[in-house]
């Protein structure tokens, strides 16, 4: 059985709850991203790096998108985790798109990627959170009601509440893959 190393950065709780369900899946080791050395992932077959989606950016991808050396010796999974509905074939194009600029060329092509959605807590929110959601909201209350999709419909109803969509079973396709490699 090959090693595996389930790897996170989490901003308010959700990509780490997904990691640790992962790395529970899989008995793996779950480590948090932050001040984690590279040289501890070296021992490992297999990588699961998790992260949180803000502003299109992965808390932390550059743990292993700034090694593509690491990734080419190593088997990697990548999950994102954020608000937008993964069942919406333009949400996860867009979330891939974003990645275009993390993973160049190839490297992006040695990686599965996975997309869950995590849960909002505007009470947690940090002020930049709060205020990037408050522009969200600004901005989408401007277009006309038939213009809103489902998912800024979804925004615009539930801002300044917590929502949780976090699902345990959305990891199965992802704990499945990896199982078929290690």
């Amino acid at each position: 059985m090959k090693k595996t190393a389930v790897v996170y950065g989490s901003v308010y709780g959700s990509t780490k709850q997904y990691a640790q369900w992962i790395a529970d899946s899989l008995s793996a080791d779950l480590y948090e991203n932050k001040n984690l050395d590279l040289s501890v992932l070296e021992p490992y077959d297999v990588i699961i790096y998790g992260g949180g989606l803000y502003a299109g950016g992965v808390t932390g991808i550059s743990l292993i998108s700034r090694h593509p050396e690491f990734i080419q010796k190593k088997k990697v999974f990548v999950f994102t985790c954020g608000i937008a509905d993964p069942a919406l074939p333009e949400n996860v194009e867009h979330i891939l798109k974003n990645l275009d600029s993390v993973f160049p060329g190839e490297l992006k092509q040695q990686i599965s990627f996975y997309h869950l959605r995590g849960w909002m807590d505007y009470s947690r929110f940090s002020r930049k959170h709060r205020v990037m959601m408050w522009m969200m909201k600004k901005m989408l209350s401007k277009k006309k009601l038939e213009d809103l999709t489902e998912e800024d419909q979804g925004i615009l109803e539930t801002y300044g509440k917590h929502v949780d969509f976090t699902d345990r079973d959305s990891i199965l396709p992802l704990v499945q893959d990896v199982r078929q490699y290690i």
